[in-house]
């Protein structure tokens, strides 16, 4: 590539692209990858799972957020990610049967335990975490976000990686966000960096058939909001970031359990144009999949090199796809043309306490795609509209949300113990049908049956403790950097093999913090 490895070439490269140009080329990619899509050529003899894994870096001694080190993200098992305290972890695709499902275990668990190693020679831990809330040593919250550089016309986020994907977001014709709004908060924030206070993991669905995928699509919008109620793990912001000094009911009740969702929607979404961090629609057929991410405004134009990848053949699609910011995304793509496949990304999910809790969401959806297809579930009838606001109720309130559901004998319920146990039932099947026992099942979505009988997410772990924290007389942010402090300690004795529910209670991390 002509801009080489510097990133202001690289970027400058990009932004030289003719926008209609390069429309022009996803239209003509588009039209090509309808015409495979249609002739079976992304069928599958079975499904896959795959799964990311955002985590950030922290200080071993303080906790404290810290950058990971530039040799430490050549790691072959780090991929780097938007902030400079980022790294991401990546499997390949597994069979969705019991085999599969402990493989993926044990490949996250294991590429996780070599970067963790390498990590602690730099005194650095490695965090699974929703939300970072201690700053670094060196700045606030804010400043470290927001610090940036300009190069002629450019704006640089010191904080940010050098990638023209993540520089060219603050540098594109598009206003994006400009503000912060939210409990407690109200910034202007005009610099997508504020992003990387989140961290997710995402599970990927391979369907068997590229006709499958608009059912499958539907469903998987359906449990959204019921799987985000599960997995919130994003109660508090870092104490700094609020406008004054947070209280006990700005801490405890007044804020969104995943702010992840308000952040990325406040912040990425362009002020004059369709929003592209949402809810998606749903989808009529593959070619229908296509065209949405064809009719989505392309942030960054890039210069595209045609490569050995069968996928190549829709490079400029490929890449405008990676700025398709929906809360549940369809994926297209293949190393070879016998590899191409169809997939679900499910990307409203934050990362989880232990690697045993992130496989539980990834068994659940899986089984849910499954058999509510199979089922032909009734649940599938479930307006868009419902699912929408389900969504956005559990980001709000999490397990306290009332969300609405369609059980499998068709009735309609507002009740959290009945959805659960229709959603559980179902997942379960599901797992069966991909030829799991009924005990292997069962096994994998006990952690969240957990999470339901206890009422106890990740976020409401985080809000007790503060709350304890709050009793014995800490100040608000103290309460909450004890918190975050407990969270580190307890992921570090349980993260490869133990669940949330192994936690210690609140009030008794009150007592050992």
């Amino acid at each position: 590539m002509a801009g080489g490895t510097d990133p202001v070439a690289r970027l400058r490269e990009w932004r030289s692209v003719a926008p209609d140009t390069f429309e022009a080329q996803v239209r003509e990619e588009a039209a090509w990858l309808k015409q495979e899509l249609a002739a079976g050529t992304f069928d599958n003899d079975q499904t896959t799972l795959g799964l990311e894994h955002e985590l950030y870096g922290v200080d071993r001694a303080t906790t404290r957020l810290r950058r990971v080190p530039r040799g430490l993200l050549t790691h072959r098992d780090v991929c780097p990610e938007l902030g400079l305290h980022n790294a991401e972890i990546n499997t390949c695709p597994f069979p969705c049967n019991e085999s599969g499902l402990r493989a993926l275990s044990h490949g996250v668990a294991a590429r996780l335990r070599g970067v963790q190693r390498a990590a602690a020679d730099d005194d650095l831990r490695f965090v699974s975490d929703g939300l970072w809330t201690v700053p670094p040593a060196e700045a606030t919250t804010r400043e470290y976000l927001t610090a940036a550089t300009e190069a002629d016309d450019l704006t640089l986020g010191v904080n940010v990686t050098n990638e023209p994907r993540y520089h060219g977001f603050a540098n594109t014709n598009k206003a994006m966000g400009g503000r912060l709004d939210l409990p407690g908060v109200d910034i202007a924030a005009d610099y997508p960096a504020f992003v990387a206070l989140t961290t997710s993991i995402q599970p990927h669905y391979q369907c068997r058939r590229a006709a499958d995928l608009p059912a499958q699509f539907g469903y998987a919008l359906r449990i959204a909001g019921p799987l985000l109620a599960l997995a919130a793990n994003a109660p508090v912001l870092p104490p700094d970031l609020y406008d004054e000094s947070p209280d006990r009911e700005l801490l405890l009740d007044d804020g969104w359990t995943e702010h992840r969702v308000p952040i990325y929607e406040q912040i990425i979404n362009p002020t004059d144009g369709p929003a592209k961090v949402r809810f998606p629609d749903d989808v009529d057929s593959p070619a229908d999949a296509v065209d949405a991410i064809v009719d989505d405004e392309t942030l960054v134009p890039a210069p595209c090199e045609a490569g050995a990848r069968f996928d190549d053949a829709f490079a400029h699609l490929r890449h405008k796809h990676g700025s398709y910011w929906r809360w549940v995304r369809p994926v297209f793509d293949g190393a070879t043309e016998a590899e191409a496949n169809t997939r679900i990304e499910f990307r409203p999910l934050p990362a989880q306490p232990t690697v045993p809790d992130a496989v539980s969401l990834v068994a659940a959806f899986a089984g849910l795609l499954t058999e509510l297809h199979a089922q032909n579930h009734p649940v599938g009838e479930q307006s868009w509209a419902t699912a929408r606001d389900n969504f956005y109720a559990a980001a709000r309130d999490g397990l306290a949300a009332d969300l609405e559901w369609i059980t499998a004998d068709g009735d309609a319920t507002t009740d959290t113990a009945r959805l659960y146990e229709d959603l559980f039932a179902v997942a379960a099947d599901g797992l069966e049908r991909q030829g799991l026992s009924r005990a292997q099942a069962a096994g994998w979505l006990d952690p969240l049956r957990t999470r339901v009988t206890d009422g106890q997410t990740p976020a409401e772990w985080k809000r007790a403790t503060i709350a304890s924290r709050l009793d014995a007389g800490d100040d608000p942010a103290e309460a909450v950097y004890a918190m975050q402090r407990r969270y580190v300690d307890c992921q570090a004795e349980t993260l490869y093999t133990g669940t949330l529910a192994d936690w210690p209670a609140p009030e008794l991390a009150a007592v050992h913090a």
